[in-house]
C-alpha cells in the first residue's frame, strides 16, 4: 500500500487546477451540467412527460418541470427497483441508496447511477484530498489509513440484479480497488448491521492499524473513540494513533461536539465538514480556518435555492446563484445525474461566502420550533447548547427539543430532553445559560421572551447517556445514518421518547 500511497498523493496534489475552473466559473459550470443533465434526462419517461427535449434554457426548464418531493417520484423509483428503465436517468439503476430518518418509518430508494458514482460521489471525494493537500501541502495523510465509520448494507430481494444499503455501504462496495487500500476495518467488519457488535469490532480490529484519518457522523465516532481510550488505556486518540491527522464529519452539526473530539483526540488534529447525502456530494470545506463548506459546482448537480418562506405555495419561487444572499435560509433544491429532477431534498442551507460560493446547513425544512413565532432553527439550538456547555463545564452528547403549548394557567415554553456526558445534580443553571444563548442568537426567541409574556425558561430532562441509543434501537434504527431529530414543531417525538421512559 505505501508504494502507491506516494503516487495518489502526488495525483491528488496536481488536480487542484480542475477546481479552480468551476470555482472561477461557477455560472458556467452550472449552466454546462444542468445542459448535460437534460441531454440524459430527454430519452426518459420523466423527460419525455416534460418535454425536455424543447428546453433550451434554465429559465423554461423550472416553467415546466415542477418541484418534486419523494413521493412524487415514488412510482417511477418503484418502477426502476422492479426493473424497468429509461424511468428518471437514461442508463441502468443498479444501485439505491435507502435513506431512513427517524421523522418516518419509511424508507427512501435513492437511484444511484454509474454517472452519481463517478461523476458525483468519487469525484467529490478526490477534490475533497486534494482541497485538504491544498490547505496543509506538508500532509502525510495517505502514508497511513483512513478509518471509516459507515453503514450497514442489505440485499434488495425484488430483482436480483439491484441492491441497496444505506450510502456509505453503497460507495463501499463500488469503492475503486486503490481507495481499498488505505481504507480500514475489512469491507466485512465496515458492513455489518448490528451496530453495539460492530462498534466493539470496530475498535478491537484497528488500534494496530497506523490510521492517519477518520470520517463519520460526530455521535457513531464518539462512542467508538470512548471505546478504543477504554481498551487501550491512553488517554488521548492520538496515543493511540501518533499520525491521525484528520477528522471528516458530517450528517449533524458539529457545533456541539467540537470540544468534546478536541479533548478525546488530543493536539494537532484537523477538523473538516463534508455535505455528502444519499441524494449526492454537495459540499466540503476547504479550509479549517473557514466558515461553511465550498459548494461542489461540476460535479453533475445543478442547484436551485428556494427562500423558506416560499414552502409550501403552489409555485415556489427557486433563485440561482447569482441571486443567494449571505445569511439568508434556503430550502436545497437539486437536479442530478441520477435522476432526480428539482427534487426537495429537505435541508436548509445558509451562504456563508459568495465567489466562491461556500454553504452551511442551517436545519432541516420539517425540524424547527415555531409554535409562538420564535422561529428557532437546528443552527440556533446547536450553537446554543454549545454555549450552555462552555458557561456550566457540561458535557452535553444529544438533544431533542419541542413546544409546550399554552394550556390552563400555563404558559409556553420549550421542553429539551438533553443527554448529558454526566448527569447534573441540577439542570437550572444550564436551562438559564441554555435560555441566555438563544436569546443571543435569535431575537424573535428573545421577543416572545421578554417579561415570559409567551415562552417561559425552557424545561431541561437530564437523561441517562444512553436513553437515545436505545429509543433508536426500539425503532429499528440504531446505527450509520440514523439520528435524533434536534428539534419538532409538534410534540411526538418527545412524549415518545419520554413515555419510553
Amino acid at each position: 500500500m505505501k508504494l502507491f500511497s506516494p503516487a495518489i498523493s502526488r495525483l491528488a496534489r496536481f488536480r487542484h487546477w480542475r477546481i479552480e475552473q468551476w470555482i472561477n466559473d461557477p455560472i458556467g459550470s452550472q449552466r454546462e451540467v444542468l445542459q448535460d443533465l437534460v441531454t440524459h434526462g430527454q430519452y426518459t419517461d420523466f423527460g419525455r412527460k416534460y418535454g425536455f427535449k424543447e428546453l433550451f434554457n434554465i429559465r423554461t426548464f423550472k416553467e415546466r418541470v415542477p418541484i418534486q418531493e419523494y413521493n412524487d417520484l415514488k412510482p417511477l423509483i418503484e418502477r426502476l427497483m422492479a426493473g424497468e428503465e429509461n424511468m428518471l436517468w437514461n442508463t441502468p439503476v443498479n444501485w439505491f441508496a435507502k435513506s431512513s430518518g427517524t421523522t418516518s418509518d419509511k424508507s427512501k430508494f435513492i437511484p444511484i447511477t454509474q454517472e452519481s458514482l463517478e461523476d458525483n460521489h468519487f469525484q467529490a471525494s478526490k477534490d475533497v484530498l486534494t482541497l485538504y493537500y491544498n490547505f496543509n501541502n506538508e500532509s502525510n495523510l495517505l502514508t497511513g489509513k483512513g478509518l471509516v465509520i459507515g453503514g450497514s448494507h442489505q440485499i434488495s430481494k425484488l430483482n436480483e440484479d439491484i441492491q441497496y444499503g444505506d450510502l456509505s455501504a453503497v460507495l463501499l462496495q463500488n469503492t475503486p480497488m486503490w481507495a481499498n487500500w488505505i481504507r480500514t476495518p475489512e469491507l466485512s467488519i465496515a458492513l455489518m448491521d448490528e451496530w453495539e457488535s460492530k462498534i466493539e469490532r470496530l475498535a478491537q480490529s484497528t488500534i494496530q492499524e497506523d490510521v492517519t484519518s477518520i470520517s463519520g457522523v460526530p455521535t457513531w465516532t464518539l462512542i467508538l473513540i470512548k471505546r478504543i481510550l477504554e481498551i487501550t488505556g491512553k488517554a488521548t486518540l492520538k496515543e493511540v494513533w501518533p499520525n491521525l491527522e484528520l477528522y471528516i464529519h458530517g450528517g449533524v452539526s458539529f457545533v456541539p461536539y467540537r470540544e468534546q473530539f478536541e479533548k478525546v483526540i488530543g493536539e494537532g488534529c484537523t477538523y473538516l465538514e463534508m455535505y455528502n447525502a444519499s441524494e449526492g456530494f454537495f459540499a466540503g470545506q476547504d479550509n479549517p480556518h473557514e466558515d461553511g463548506m465550498l459548494l461542489f459546482l461540476n460535479h453533475g448537480i445543478f442547484y436551485e435555492f428556494m427562500p423558506v418562506e416560499e414552502y409550501g405555495k403552489p409555485e415556489p419561487r427557486t433563485i440561482g446563484l447569482r441571486e443567494v444572499e449571505i445569511g439568508k435560509n434556503y430550502a436545497l433544491i437539486i437536479s442530478t445525474n441520477g435522476g432526480l429532477w428539482r427534487y426537495l431534498v429537505g435541508d436548509t442551507v445558509q451562504f456563508t461566502s459568495t465567489f466562491p460560493f461556500r454553504i452551511k446547513v442551517s436545519g432541516r425544512l420539517k425540524q424547527y420550533i415555531n409554535a409562538f413565532g420564535e422561529e428557532v432553527i437546528a443552527d440556533n439550538t446547536d450553537k446554543a447548547i454549545a454555549m450552555a456547555s462552555q458557561k456550566t463545564g457540561l458535557v452535553v452528547n444529544d438533544y431533542t427539543a419541542a413546544p409546550v403549548y399554552f394550556g390552563d394557567n400555563q404558559k409556553g415554553a420549550h421542553e429539551w430532553l438533553i443527554e448529558f456526558e454526566e448527569k447534573p445534580a441540577s439542570t437550572e443553571q444550564f436551562a438559564y445559560e441554555l435560555d441566555c444563548a438563544l436569546k443571543s442568537l435569535n431575537s424573535d426567541y428573545e421577543a416572545k421572551r421578554y417579561k415570559d409574556i409567551a415562552l417561559t425558561l425552557p424545561i431541561v430532562h437530564a437523561l441517562n447517556k444512553t436513553v437515545f441509543r436505545e429509543w433508536l434501537k426500539s425503532k429499528g434504527k440504531l446505527g450509520g445514518q440514523h439520528k435524533v431529530p434536534r428539534l419538532s414543531n409538534d410534540r411526538r417525538f418527545v412524549d415518545d421518547i419520554l413515555s419510553f421512559l
